[in-house]
Formats: structure tokens, sequence, C-alpha cells
């Protein structure tokens, strides 16, 4: 049974729940990924000696921190497990680590870096080379390529902070949170090229209670992503472009589906992106849900689809299920939406003949189509416009 939203006034205080404090870093045991044998020449293998650094840090019972000082540190795929005896290790990174030249090595895995289990870990600074081009160029020509890695995965973890960080060139996704509560995403920078396949910068699910800040997302599919099963998100200040928007979904895959509720996204900008906000569920059962989403001041700057909903998602119409989407999207909210359409139709609501959109509000809303009036197109959706809404409203 889907879980009711919060009262407005309640929900829209949400990132009062952020981790800003829940690390400290008085007092804290230092280890030098140095002194466990790391080598910071780009050539040398230190998976061992970060698996040992996290290791000792792991095994103490007060906070601790795992330095990794400036230089490029060579990492084969790795987890960082817990159940920690700590619930506070902090790695600041001033380094790059560096993934191997060959993209097979990583290929073989789903995840180049995971962390697994941890409670209390923050990342701050560094970059993660991840070398996904070459990958990239086998795909595109259409040989019979691996699927690739996601760059950093944090699985079933909580009072997790990654501060800082610049994920370069992922096989596949960049971050992915799946399965955690209580986390604070501030000053990412992700940067891949636009025709970069299935590298989605950030992408949440089955999660709660995270908040995405001040971040720039430049890659070429998703900027951010929300699956199944995630409550309480808050995204703001966030820049994307290229790639192909921020999207909730896609939902529906599996007919037994939990939803997505309470999902706040404010202050952004998309910038030749292939989407802006969107909403997408494939056409097939499913008891799945959206609600209680708010996408509250938005710029866009040559958009293909600024706002969308489609109901009806199927990438590259390749085995389409071709049948009636069971997802279930209610109390959406576009407010303060101003811009560029590359595109006439810079409004698209395709929602489900059976179970179609409603409680949508479009307000103080102003797309134009190459300095033209951009059109809008609405299938299956009530709701109500509030103040100004060009392109005229088609509820």
């Amino acid at each position: 049974m889907a879980i009711k939203c919060f009262h407005a006034h309640l929900y829209m205080f949400f990132p009062v729940f952020s981790i800003y404090n829940l690390h400290s870093s008085s007092a804290a045991t230092n280890y030098n990924v140095l002194s466990f044998g790391a080598k910071g020449n780009g050539v040398t293998d230190s998976t061992q000696a970060f698996s040992k650094a996290w290791a000792a840090a792991c095994g103490f019972t007060e906070s601790t921190t795992i330095y990794v000082p400036k230089g490029r540190y060579l990492l084969g795929s790795m987890t960082f497990k817990g159940d920690c005896k700590n619930t506070d290790i902090t790695m600041p990174i001033d380094g790059t680590l560096v993934a191997p030249s060959d993209y097979r090595v990583l290929a073989q895995v789903d995840n180049w870096l995971s962390f697994e289990g941890v409670s209390g870990a923050s990342i701050i600074g560094g970059a993660l080379d991840a070398k996904g081009s070459a990958l990239w160029n086998c795909k595109a020509k259409g040989t019979n390529c691996p699927n690739g890695a996601t760059t950093v995965s944090f699985g079933n973890s909580n009072n997790i902070k990654i501060k800082g960080l610049i994920s370069l060139n992922s096989q596949m996704f960049h971050i992915v949170i799946n399965g955690c509560q209580n986390v604070h995403v501030e000053r990412i920078k992700v940067i891949a090229t636009g025709d970069s396949p299935n590298t989605d910068g950030i992408h949440v699910q089955l999660s709660r209670n995270v908040n995405i800040m001040s971040s720039s997302v430049k890659t070429g599919d998703d900027c951010i992503s929300i699956g199944p099963r995630t409550k309480n998100v808050w995204i703001e200040r966030v820049t994307c472009g290229p790639g192909h928007g921020i999207s909730i979904g896609s939902l529906g895959k599996d007919t037994n589906e939990e939803g997505v509720q309470n999902v706040t996204v404010q202050n952004t900008t998309f910038v030749g992106t292939q989407n802006g906000l969107r909403i997408k569920s494939w056409a097939r059962p499913s008891n799945g849900f959206v609600q209680g989403i708010r996408f509250i001041d938005a710029i866009m700057r040559n958009v293909q689809n600024p706002i969308i909903i489609d109901q009806n998602y199927c990438p590259h119409n390749l085995n389409c299920p071709g049948q009636v989407s069971g997802v279930q999207i209610s109390d959406v909210t576009y407010q303060n939406i101003r811009g560029t359409s590359a595109t006439p139709v810079a409004i698209n609501l395709n929602c489900s003949i059976k179970y179609p959109c409603k409680g949508i509000r479009l307000q103080n809303i102003n797309l134009k189509y190459s300095n033209q009036v951009a059109q809008s197109s609405c299938s299956y959706v009530t709701g109500k416009e509030l103040g100004l809404v060009q392109p005229n409203n088609c509820l």
C-alpha cells in the first residue's frame, strides 16, 4: 500500500535532515595510504594498500581518517565493507584514483569502487578517473562489448557524505546510491562526453533522505536519475548539460514495484540537454507510483523537452512492451520554469490511459521556442494552472 506524503509544510523543511554535522574530524586517528604501500605514480597497483588502510580504519573503535595524498593511484575493483567498529571514517583525497587502462579489467565487475554496509563514511575531495572512453568507443562500433562498471557505489549504507568529488569518464553510472539512508552529496563534478552511453551522473534507488546540492553534471545519460522505493530526496543548485536531464524513472519495469515520493528539485539549470524535468515509466502493468514531486525554479537553455512526462517510455523503440503503464503519477508541481526549448513542444505530458496523471500543477511557466510561441501537449492528465503559463496550458 502506498505511504502517504508528508504534509506539505513539513516536507518543505526536509533539508533539516541533512548530515552536515554527522562527521567530526577532531581527535581522529589518521591513516595514510602511503604507509600501507600505496604509490602515487599511476603505475603501481595500490589496490591492496587501500584495502589494508580501510581494514585498519574499519577495525578501529574511534573516529578515523584515511588520507590520500597528491598523486595518481592505480586501483582495481575493490569493496570498502562494513560493519566497522566505528561510525566515523573520513577519506580526504588530494590525489586521483585511476582505473586500469584496459577497460576489460573493470568491465568484468559491476562496480569499480563500492561501499557496502557502511555507517558514517565521508569522501572529501579527490578525483576518480575511470578511463571509460575506450569502452564507449567499443560500444559505438557495435561490437560485442561488456556493459561496464559503475565508478562508485554505496549499498545498504547510512550517514554517508560525499563532498567535492570529481568523477571522470565512467564506464557506466558515475555514482550510485542503492538501499541507503541519510546521504549528503555536495559540490560534485561529473564529467563525460554527451555521447557516452549509460553514464548516469547520480542514480538513487531504494533509498531515503538523500540531499544533492551545488553540483555540476556533464554526461551522456541522465544527470540525476531516481529509481523505485525512493523517498525524501532534495536536489538543489544543480547544473546539467550535456545529458538527458533529471529523471524520475524509468519506473514500471516490474509489476510489483514500490513508488517514488517526496522529491524536490529546485534552483536547477539545464544547458543543451535532451530533457529537463522528466518522469518516465514503461507501458506495462505495475503497482508503482509517483507522488509529492516539486520542480521549482529551473532555467532551460535550448533543451529538447523542458517539461516531460512519458508513460510510454521505450528507448530506441526496441522491444517496447506496447501495453498500458500502471504507474500512477499524482501531486506534481512545476513552478517558475523558464527559458528556451529546442523543439516546438516545450511541455509534453503523455500519461497513462488507464491511470491518468492527476493533481498536476503548472505555475509561472515561461518557455519559448526560437523566440516564438512554444506548444504544449497533454494526454490523459488533469490538473490546473496558476499565474502565467506559456506555452498555453493544455490541461
